[in-house]
């Protein structure tokens, strides 16, 4: 593995994810309802952001302006689309993932009984 192909992190998982799932329809506010319906976890505008701007930095999104609607006050929208190296991260995630839980079984030892 290269400097350039570090391990992804959960979220950046869960926004590459939630941009592939929602196709031509990504951009903020769906992928937060997206996120909030599906894994029940509610993103802040300024994380969400935030992430998606790194993983356009590192190559791994895409994003292009929408056409300014009169809904949002003449704003336009940004749309999001996973770049092939970010298909390529995700798989590579994937597959360390699995891999690591191969065999993987857990033992209670009284630790936790809440």
């Amino acid at each position: 593995m290269t400097e350039k192909e570090k391990f992804l992190g959960e979220f950046e998982q869960l926004l590459l994810l939630s941009i592939l799932k929602l196709a031509d329809n990504a951009y903020g506010s769906t992928i937060r309802q997206l996120l909030a319906d599906v894994i029940n976890r509610d993103v802040t505008i300024g994380a969400l952001y935030t992430t998606l701007d790194r993983l356009e930095k590192k190559g791994l999104i895409e994003s292009k302006m929408g056409d300014a609607t009169p809904e949002r006050g003449g704003r336009a929208k940004k749309y999001f689309k996973v770049s092939a190296k970010g298909q390529h991260a995700l798989k590579r995630s994937k597959q360390a993932l699995t891999s690591m839980w191969e065999n993987v079984t857990f033992t209670l030892i009284g630790c936790c009984n809440a």
